[in-house]
C-alpha cells in the first residue's frame, strides 16, 4: 500500500507548499511495473494558500495527465488530444464532469473545517488530499486498487483492498474508520469500483490514447561527471514509457554497492529521464573496461549498454551537461503546472459515465465527522 508522504504545514509558505505537491505526486506515480496501466485521480483542497485555487482535480492515465479542473476556472477540460475522443461516445462528458467536480468544492471546504476541529486547530494553511484509482496488468489481468486520504500531508485514512477494511493511523481518524468499517455497503462498493469499474475505464482510456500511451521512445544515454573525483552519472533522457530499469554492472554482474539510483523524472515534452551514479573510488584503473551502464525499457527486448570509458565522459563544463540541468529544471516547472497532488473526499455520481468515485455516502460531511 502506498502512503502519502508526511510534511508539516505549520508556517508553510506557498513555494514550499508547491514543491511538496510536486514531490508527493512524483512519489506516487513513479516505479510502475512493466505492462501495467493505471488510472489515478488526485484531488487537493487547501485553505489560505495565496495564489493557489482552493480546489484542484487532476486525472492521470499511465502517469499522463488526462484532465484538469480547479475552483478558479470552474471548468473540466482535457489535457490530451486523444481525450477529446470521449465525446464521440458521450457528447455530454465534459459538462457532466464539470458539474461533478463543482459539487466537490464545498465538500472539501467543509471537511477542512471539520478536520481542523478534529485536530484542535484554528487558522493557518491546511490541506486535504486524496488519491484513488487502480492499476491493471494487461498481460496477467491482475488488478490493484487504492483509495487513500491525507490531512496536512500526513496519512489520515486508507482502504485496504486485501482485508476490505480501513486503516486509521491517527486517533483523530478512528471515528471515521469505525463508521466506514461498519458500512458494509460502502465496503462492497469500494471493492467493486477498485476491482471492476476502474479497470474497465483504464482499458477504455488506453484504447482512446493507444497511439500515445502504447508508443515506445528510446533515450539518448550519456556519461556525465562534475569533477574528476565525482561519481560518474549514467543519464538517460527522452524515453517513453516511464517503466524503465537502469543499473551499473561489472563483468556482467549487476552492482548494488557504490551505486546511487535516481528517480524517474518527467521532461517538458512528455518523455522521461533517469540517472544512476557510480562511485569511482571503488573502480580500479585497470578495471574500467569491465564496467557498463545498462538501460532497459519495458516492451523493448534489446538493452542500451554504455561502457565506462574516459573519452566518452562529459565534464561539468560542457554544454550538453548544462542542457541536462535545464531539462531537469523544465521538468520540475512542468510538474508544477500539470499536477495538483492529492485531494481529500470523493463521492460517486451514479449517473456519470466518468469513472465514479469509490465513495457514495449521500451525507457527505459524515465522511469526516459521523456525529455531525
Amino acid at each position: 500500500m502506498k502512503h502519502i508522504s508526511c510534511f508539516s504545514v505549520k508556517d508553510l509558505n506557498p513555494t514550499v507548499f508547491i514543491k511538496t505537491l510536486i514531490f508527493l505526486v512524483l512519489l506516487g506515480i513513479n516505479g510502475a511495473a512493466a505492462v501495467t496501466h493505471s488510472l489515478k485521480y488526485f484531488y487537493t483542497g487547501s485553505s489560505q494558500v495565496p495564489n493557489f485555487p482552493e480546489f484542484v482535480a487532476v486525472g492521470m492515465v499511465d502517469n499522463d495527465q488526462i484532465d484538469y479542473y480547479d475552483s478558479n476556472t470552474r471548468r473540466a477540460e482535457p489535457k490530451q488530444d486523444w481525450m477529446k475522443k470521449v465525446t464521440e461516445d458521450d457528447p455530454q462528458y465534459w459538462e457532466r464532469e464539470t458539474g461533478f467536480l463543482a459539487g466537490r468544492q464545498p465538500i472539501f471546504k467543509g471537511n477542512i473545517e471539520i478536520a481542523k476541529q478534529r485536530f484542535n486547530q484554528t487558522g493557518g494553511v491546511h490541506i486535504v488530499q486524496t488519491m484513488y484509482g487502480c492499476e491493471w496488468d494487461d498481460e496477467t489481468g491482475k488488478v490493484n486498487g487504492y483509495n487513500q486520504y491525507g490531512y496536512d500531508g500526513e496519512d489520515f485514512i486508507a482502504f485496504d483492498l486485501q482485508t476490505e477494511t480501513w486503516t486509521a493511523p491517527k486517533p483523530e481518524s478512528f471515528i471515521t474508520k469505525q463508521t466506514w468499517d461498519d458500512n458494509k455497503a460502502l465496503i462492497t462498493q469500494q471493492k467493486q469500483y477498485l476491482t471492476q469499474i476502474c479497470p474497465d475505464w483504464v482499458k477504455k482510456y488506453v484504447d482512446y490514447g493507444r497511439s500515445s500511451l502504447l508508443r515506445t521512445e528510446l533515450p539518448s544515454v550519456s556519461l556525465l561527471q562534475k569533477t574528476p573525483s565525482s561519481p560518474v552519472s549514467c543519464h538517460a533522457t527522452g524515453f517513453y514509457p516511464d517503466r524503465a530499469v537502469m543499473f551499473w554492472r561489472k563483468g556482467g554482474e549487476e552492482l548494488h554497492e557504490d551505486v546511487d539510483q535516481g528517480e524517474t523524472l518527467p521532461n517538458h515534452d512528455g518523455t522521461f529521464q533517469r540517472s544512476v551514479d557510480l562511485k569511482l573510488s571503488s573502480v580500479a584503473p585497470e578495471d574500467w573496461g569491465k564496467y557498463e551502464c545498462v538501460f532497459q525499457l519495458s516492451g523493448v527486448k534489446e538493452d542500451i549498454v554504455t561502457k565506462l570509458e574516459r573519452p566518452v565522459i562529459r565534464s561539468n563544463g560542457e554544454k550538453p551537461t548544462d542542457m541536462t540541468v535545464i531539462i531537469v529544471a523544465a521538468a520540475v516547472v512542468l510538474a508544477l503546472v500539470i499536477i495538483a497532488a492529492a485531494g481529500f473526499l470523493i463521492y460517486k455520481n451514479k449517473n456519470a459515465k466518468r469513472p465514479p468515485s469509490p465513495v457514495s455516502n449521500p451525507e457527505v460531511l459524515e465522511q469526516l465527522n459521523p456525529s455531525s
